[in-house]
């Protein structure tokens, strides 16, 4: 009967050993199932009671090793997740370094805006502002302009700034000369009508310096009501001041055109400007800007004032008005009173007489 018993658990421990994997056979190398060690014989000599307790010991050993498997293969899992998270971070890791370089690269391929357009901007810009802003206060103070006016000054300035724009410096083997006369003296050429003070202007005693001739020449050509007509002239014939500007500069470009149209509204102003024993060698021109950029609430309070002084002057007027008026009314009845009195005695005397 033992011997029954045993053949029975031997054979299941061999369909259980046949089943197992054998990867398990390799991690638990010394248990040897039955039937397939060679302590086979010494397994069957044993009592029934050895034999009953190795089969629940032989499957706590197959579940033992499917653990230590099982924690095995999640550690390798875990393993591969780690590469390839590592793998995918160094992927991610180039591509943004390159949209870095890309947006760098794009940064590096912008249009840069020319510094001589802005220039030209601004200094049309001041020259519009100075030439309304000129011709604003002058017809305000309905008198003829003289050299110490502000905005008159101003405008010079500007208007020199303007046709310094690009010029090219001339070098000679004693200094470096940069002036506005060069291109001036050719309106000669152009117009025969500004013989007379471009003449006047290269002769005048005390000026030793092509800036003062520039300068005593703008100054006789505003008085002379001529300075669009003649800087209109030189700006129609561009090639002549290849010579003087360079590429860009604003008497070069569509700026300076519009700039001697806008000059013919000073036609309107009268002025009357002493050139002799003015220092026009040396004078720094220097914009004020503070003629132009005004603070809103200081114009608004200007305004303010102006009509609040308006509104005195009327009612001082009516008050004056009223005061004329009250005495015509006094002397009226005066004589009123005066001519009933004489009526009165009139008719007296007429009744007296019948």
């Amino acid at each position: 009967m033992a011997d029954g018993v045993s053949e029975t658990n031997t054979a299941a421990e061999e369909s259980d050993a046949k089943e197992e994997d054998p990867k398990v056979l390799e991690v638990l190398p010394d248990s040897h199932p039955v039937g397939v060690s060679s302590d086979e014989e010494t397994s069957k000599d044993k009592p029934a009671t050895e034999s009953n307790w190795s089969t629940p010991i032989m499957s706590l050993a197959r579940k033992a090793t499917e653990t230590i498997s099982s924690g095995v293969s999640y550690g390798a899992a875990l393993r591969n997740a780690t590469s390839s998270g590592s793998a995918a971070s160094s992927l991610k890791c180039p591509t943004k370094q390159n949209s870095t370089e890309n947006d760098t690269n794009a940064n590096q391929y912008l249009p840069v805006k020319d510094h001589m357009a802005v220039e030209r901007s601004n200094l049309f810009s001041m020259m519009k502002l100075s030439i309304k802003g000129l011709i604003q206060s002058s017809l305000s103070l309905g008198r003829t302009l003289d050299s110490d006016y502000p905005p008159l000054q101003q405008f010079f300035v500007v208007l020199e700034q303007c046709l310094k724009h690009g010029l090219k410096v001339k070098k000679s083997f004693i200094n470096q000369n940069k002036s506005i006369w060069g291109p001036l003296e050719l309106v000669q050429k152009l117009c025969p009508d500004s013989t007379d003070i471009t003449t006047s202007a290269r002769d005048l005693p005390g000026i030793k310096t092509g800036l003062g001739r520039a300068r005593a020449w703008l100054h006789l050509a505003l008085m002379q009501k001529k300075l669009s007509d003649y800087l209109k002239a030189l700006l129609d014939n561009k090639y002549l001041l290849v010579e003087f500007y360079d590429p860009g500069a604003l008497m070069m470009e569509e700026e300076g055109t519009v700039i001697g149209g806008m000059l013919v509204g000073l036609n309107v102003i009268d002025a009357n400007l002493c050139i002799k024993g003015e220092d026009l060698d040396s004078q720094v021109g220097v914009i004020d800007f503070s003629l132009y950029l005004k603070d809103p609430m200081t114009t608004e309070t200007t305004k303010d004032d102006t009509k609040m002084t308006a509104i005195l002057d009327q009612k001082h007027y009516i008050e004056e008005l009223n005061r004329h008026l009250s005495c015509s009314v006094s002397d009226l009845q005066a004589k009123m009173d005066s001519i009933e009195k004489t009526n009165g005695k009139l008719i007296e005397e007429v009744r007296g007489a019948y």
